[in-house]
């Protein structure tokens, strides 16, 4: 599904980084390894990476991730791609100062258990950054899965991300302006989250 939506001209979520991490993006370590899950065609581990990070960023898709490949040589940063399922990939133990999570809607089944991996991953002081859309955004037709089951709700971040400290943790409406993608007023989780030295 994901190489046949990735495999056109044109970045199919726009080549530009997601808002919340723009905004957010201070609260991650300086210069530290970031960890972008399910990255698709690159456009925020692209930037990230011309912020000064050092970034590895895991996706699905083959094509997607070539995408990405050709959007760091035209920007001039170097990015690790890696082609990996989130249902079994495993980010190590304590080795990553940042992970974020862009709309990398998994089953539930399979989100509780990457949360928790990832909790696992993030060094001292490491921070999680997430936005996806939760399950108000079903009434919307801007981006995203219609599947409730695929939707997290804060409430189930905060537990499956248990052991981590949340800076920022919060259900809105925004208007969301990703390429074709992900256009309209939609409703999404957000979350800052950092884990203890």
């Amino acid at each position: 599904m994901w190489d046949q939506r990735y495999d056109q001209h044109d970045y199919f979520y726009g080549t530009e980084p997601n808002d919340f991490l723009r905004a957010m993006a201070d609260r991650l370590p300086n210069g530290g390894r970031v960890l972008c899950l399910a990255e698709g065609e690159g456009r925020n581990a692209v930037w990230l990476a011309a912020q000064g990070f050092a970034v590895t960023a895991v996706d699905l898709s083959a094509v997607g991730l070539a995408k990405g490949q050709r959007l760091a040589h035209h920007r001039g940063v170097n990015v690790v791609w890696q082609q990996a399922d989130l249902a079994d990939f495993d980010p190590g133990q304590r080795c990553w100062d940042g992970i974020v999570s862009i709309f990398a809607h998994q089953p539930s089944a399979i989100r509780r258990p990457l949360h928790q991996r990832c909790v696992a991953a993030l060094a001292p002081s490491g921070v999680m950054l997430l936005e996806a859309y939760c399950p108000a955004q079903l009434q919307y037709h801007s981006g995203g899965p219609c599947d409730a089951d695929l939707l997290p709700t804060a409430a189930l971040l905060r537990a499956e991300l248990a052991g981590l400290q949340f800076d920022h943790l919060l259900e809105l409406e925004r208007e969301v302006v990703e390429g074709q993608g992900h256009t309209g007023h939609a409703a999404v989780v957000q979350l800052v989250a950092r884990k203890g030295s």
